[in-house]
């Protein structure tokens, strides 16, 4: 049965995770670190998303993130 669709409200802070496949890890090195952060940053800023914490580890993330405007929600 597949899951319900999430839904996101303007304004209310998520808890999001990623994680790599099977636990792999997908940064390897400082650079990869800092591009992710760069593209991250774009990706904020395109969305007006606000980020109020992060951790990058090597296999996964968490962020808090909060939606300053409208969802837009992605095909």
């Amino acid at each position: 049965m597949p899951r319900r669709p999430r839904m996101y409200v303007a304004g209310v802070p998520y808890h999001v995770v990623q994680r790599g496949n099977n636990r792999e890890a997908f940064f390897f090195a400082s650079e990869d670190y800092q591009f992710y952060l760069h593209l991250l940053s774009n990706v904020l800023i395109r969305y007006k998303v606000s980020m109020h914490a992060y951790i990058l580890m090597t296999n996964h993330t968490h962020f808090c993130n909060r939606s300053q405007g409208e969802w837009l929600p992605t095909a």
